[in-house]
């Protein structure tokens, strides 16, 4: 694992600028793709990208992997909801990586997608938004640069609204809420994201109750910002853990492999026309599957 000391002159950089301007890292991109993998430490702890580095710490990170050609379209069934010149809808089927990180291994959304996207880093091309690899549902994705950058202007307004369907434990005591909590990088355990943290980010959350059950409920919730785990985490903070979350809840129940969340409506106006662009997806098999099982079906 190559190691870099920072120098006097480099005092107080940001830790990504410092990254990237490593010759085997070479981009900002790509210094946020190992950062947020929790792979590069800072005198042996894992820091967020922000994190403003000291003269004389350490820095170690692994050797970035080529990106070159491994994009291959591979042959995997994503289907298209919304399609035109400048833009994609997809429904991307749980257990697949948006794009590819550190650590992950096999074909990706943007390997699914190859030849029909573009724009920005070439390690995820077109991408505007992701999923976690556990969560299904709807992405939207550019096919050139400046759409994308068009698209990535709407997320930063939240002009992007993203609702999503989770099947929770317990039953919140309020039928609508909103959940305002920072998050970030936990302090003891870098691979995951909770409240106790040392780089908090401002996140908001919204539910409403769609379903109640025995046992469960469904809801159906609204980002205002789009951080990594949300939805998962916060709904945890609350005392109610998404159903099937092996992280942050109690793991594989209800017949279920993976969290009960589901990217089920995507709304926002097209880049270029300005015409409102409208898309759902059904629930996928397993988790209607599940959603029988909690209702005593």
């Amino acid at each position: 694992m190559p190691e870099l000391r920072v120098e006097a002159a480099d005092g107080g950089i940001r830790l990504d600028r410092f990254l990237a301007a490593h010759e085997l890292v070479a981009t900002r991109a790509r210094a946020e793709r190992l950062i947020e993998g929790g792979s590069v430490l800072v005198d042996g702890r894992s820091r967020p990208k922000s994190y403003r580095l000291a003269p004389g710490s350490l820095v170690a990170f692994p050797e970035p992997q080529d990106e070159l050609g491994r994009f291959e379209p591979a042959d995997i069934p994503v289907p298209v909801v919304y399609e035109d010149d400048r833009l994609l809808v997809v429904d991307k089927p749980a257990g697949l990586l948006t794009h590819p990180v550190a650590g992950g291994a096999g074909p990706t959304l943007v390997h699914a997608l190859a030849g029909r996207t573009g724009g920005g880093d070439r390690a995820r091309p077109g991408i505007v938004h992701r999923l976690d690899r556990d969560t299904s549902g709807l992405l939207v994705v550019a096919r050139d640069e400046l759409t994308l950058g068009r698209l990535q202007n709407l997320l930063r307004r939240r002009r992007i609204e993203r609702r999503y369907l989770a099947l929770v434990r317990g039953r919140p005591p309020s039928l609508r809420g909103r959940i305002e909590a920072a998050l970030g990088r936990d302090r003891r355990d870098p691979t995951r994201i909770s409240l106790d943290t040392d780089a908090p980010r401002d996140a908001v959350t919204h539910f409403e109750t769609v379903e109640r059950l025995p046992a469960h409920t469904l809801l159906r919730v609204q980002l205002d910002t789009g951080r990594t785990h949300q939805i998962r985490v916060h709904l945890q903070a609350i005392g109610h853990p998404v159903v099937g979350d092996p992280t942050y809840g109690h793991g594989p129940e209800l017949g279920l492999n993976r969290q009960f969340l589901h990217a089920a409506e995507l709304r926002f106006p097209h880049p270029w026309t300005g015409e409102t662009v409208e898309a759902s997806a059904p629930l996928p098999a397993d988790l209607a599957a599940a959603l029988d099982v909690a209702r005593g079906g």
